[in-house]
């Protein structure tokens, strides 16, 4: 080989591990990067009440309802409730929405109207619902384990009188599913220290069509009203039951939004039809079933007509057969309803 070319390979061989000492050095000697995170911005400002959810007109303040939350200070309003200002969180349980909220959004001090205040049993009442308030004592009343936001069902117990026997004694469901309002003058089940105070009330005010209003009035003057307290699961089996039966039609085309707003409330609303009863007859054997026969006049001896004064209830009449005695027909009714 040309020692020329042998002399240019060697020195390009020299130049070559020379570049690459150098570069290693270079690289070795400056530290990596550090990636370093971007401290979080503190928050600035007070905090602030605010809805942890959705709470429409007539929602009954409970200690899940609200929050505390920081708030731009500049963005604060006098209307606000402001952490450490003298705000009693306590003091705003039990206290209903008078304006809806939107989850998120501050709770103002003119959007709650408290216990006593004028308007406050108006603002619980959802649209178009009326306010009733039933007698209970602590059986009928389920022994003051009955607290406003509660939902209860109606029975009634009444006897039935007749001429042909012991009275009918039956009690039936006349009305499913209705909200507590309040009991007595309590609109909260908690005392002072928000510790759940179990006491029996003389009083108990319902939430209520005005056509249930108007059943609820009557059956108070039939018999005796009695509260059965129902479980918070119940009222997706109401809702089914009235999408089987047709009550419920749901929109074709509706959004899942408002569908379920739909079906919710639905859930939510009493119901006064399919009522269920039990009579005597089903506790004991030695109780009837039917309804008896209504007070009838008595025959005369001589087989006249019946006595001055005397009514029949046609509704409850049986079988008629005309009896003659001489050329006087009496009329001899059997059984009935």
């Amino acid at each position: 080989m040309d020692p020329k070319k042998i002399a240019l390979l060697v020195g390009a061989l020299i130049i070559a591990g020379v570049t690459a000492f150098m570069a290693k050095n270079m690289f070795a000697g400056s530290p990596a990067p550090q990636v370093q995170a971007a401290a979080a911005p503190q928050p600035v400002g007070p905090k602030i009440l605010v809805a942890t959810r959705a709470l429409p007109v007539g929602t009954i303040i409970g200690p899940d309802s609200f929050r505390y939350q920081p708030w731009p200070k500049e963005l604060v309003e006098n209307a606000y409730f402001v952490e450490g200002q003298n705000v009693d969180l306590n003091q705003l349980h039990g206290t209903v929405v008078r304006n809806a909220i939107s989850a998120g959004q501050p709770i103002t001090q003119g959007a709650l109207v408290k216990s006593g205040d004028r308007g406050f049993l108006a603002a619980a009442l959802g649209p178009g619902m009326r306010a009733v308030t039933v007698s209970v004592s602590a059986q009928s009343g389920v022994a003051g384990f009955v607290f406003p936001g509660d939902r209860v069902d109606m029975v009634l117990t009444q006897s039935v009188d007749g001429s042909d026997g012991p009275a009918l004694r039956a009690s039936e469901t006349i009305i499913r599913n209705v909200r507590v309002l309040a009991t007595d003058q309590r609109t909260v089940s908690e005392d002072k220290d928000g510790n759940t105070e179990v006491k029996v009330s003389s009083n108990v005010t319902l939430e209520v069509t005005p056509r249930i209003a108007e059943k609820i009035a009557v059956a108070q003057s039939i018999g005796q009203l009695s509260l059965s307290l129902r479980s918070i699961a119940d009222n997706a089996s109401e809702l089914e039951r009235a999408i089987a039966s047709g009550d419920v039609r749901v929109p074709e085309g509706a959004d899942p939004k408002t569908e379920k707003q739909m079906l919710l409330a639905i859930a939510s609303r009493p119901v006064d039809t399919d009522p269920t009863f039990v009579t005597g007859a089903d506790v004991s054997r030695f109780q009837r079933r039917s309804v008896p026969r209504a007070q009838t006049s008595t025959a005369s001896s001589n087989g006249g007509t019946p006595s001055a004064g005397a009514s029949v209830d046609p509704a409850n009449r049986g079988p008629v057969v005309k009896v003659w005695r001489s050329s006087t027909p009496t009329e001899v009714t059997f059984g009935g309803k």
